[in-house]
């Protein structure tokens, strides 16, 4: 079969590098980063020899690995490996390393095999690389969730204790906000300022009070809205579902059906 490398930039999260391989023959010789790398093993076995040792690293494998760190990579069998890369600049991965542990310094290095983390870390691969298409929002969160749960399988961090729930004041002014915007697409960012805290910490919070995540909340407000829409006025579905910051007709007939048992046309 013929070896595969792709990379793509996120538009959202500057300083991310995405990469996905899928190897048979390509070998990666002994080589350094200037980056820090997330890597994740999907298919197949790649050998590498790390700190002197021969490393074996199967699907569901993650590894950490800081700039500098010398290393090579290569196919263990006959057959392929596929591997999805995170590339992260150094400060932008220290600095939410500080924010998710309260305390600062360079992350070392650290292999985990934890296939339920690496399907989630896959299809943040995946949304990352769906650019204007994906949810600010939930991306956020989601990597934000990620390096709390790598942070502290690998002992590299201890993220930090949170403590009590959002304020009826904050919760007033982020349901204010976002019924205002429905139609856009907010960041995780907009929403911690508005209750003046840092994002890991607005994350924690918020789930504890309302038992949701940010995004899963949002959605939920916006099908109510679109329920409300519907009610009113016969207004067409696509229409509808612009209003309330549906990019297109089949997302919010998929998010309909799965909040409420039924198409909206069947509202």
């Amino acid at each position: 079969m013929k070896d595969i490398v792709q990379y793509s930039r996120s538009h959202q999260h500057p300083g991310l590098v995405l990469g996905e391989a899928r190897l048979a023959t390509f070998r990666f010789k002994r080589h350094f980063h200037l980056d820090y790398h997330i890597g994740v093993i999907t298919e197949g076995v790649q050998r590498q020899v790390l700190h002197g040792e021969n490393m074996v690293l199967t699907p569901g494998t993650i590894q950490l690995m800081p700039p500098g760190e010398m290393h090579d990579g290569f196919n263990a069998d006959d057959g392929f490996y596929t591997l999805k890369t995170f590339r992260v600049a150094p400060g932008m991965l220290d600095g939410l390393a500080e924010e998710i542990s309260g305390s600062g310094g360079q992350l070392g290095d650290a292999i985990l095999l934890d296939p339920a983390a690496a399907r989630r870390l896959s299809m943040l691969h995946a949304a990352f690389q769906d650019g204007d298409a994906a949810s600010p929002l939930q991306l956020q969160a989601e990597w934000l969730t990620l390096l709390e749960h790598l942070l502290s399988r690998t002992r590299l961090r201890t993220p930090a204790a949170v403590d009590g729930e959002l304020s009826a004041s904050q919760r007033a002014r982020v349901r204010e906000y976002c019924e205002a915007r429905l139609a856009d697409k907010l960041s995780l960012d907009e929403l911690a300022a508005l209750c003046g805290i840092e994002r890991f910490k607005f994350l924690k919070l918020f789930k504890r009070t309302t038992g949701m995540t940010p995004h899963a909340w949002l959605v939920r407000l916006r099908l109510e809205r679109a329920c409300s829409l519907m009610t009113s006025a016969r207004q067409d579905l696509t229409q509808v579902a612009h209003a309330v910051g549906f990019y297109d007709q089949s997302h919010f007939n998929r998010a309909f059906r799965s909040a409420y048992g039924v198409a909206p046309s069947q509202y």
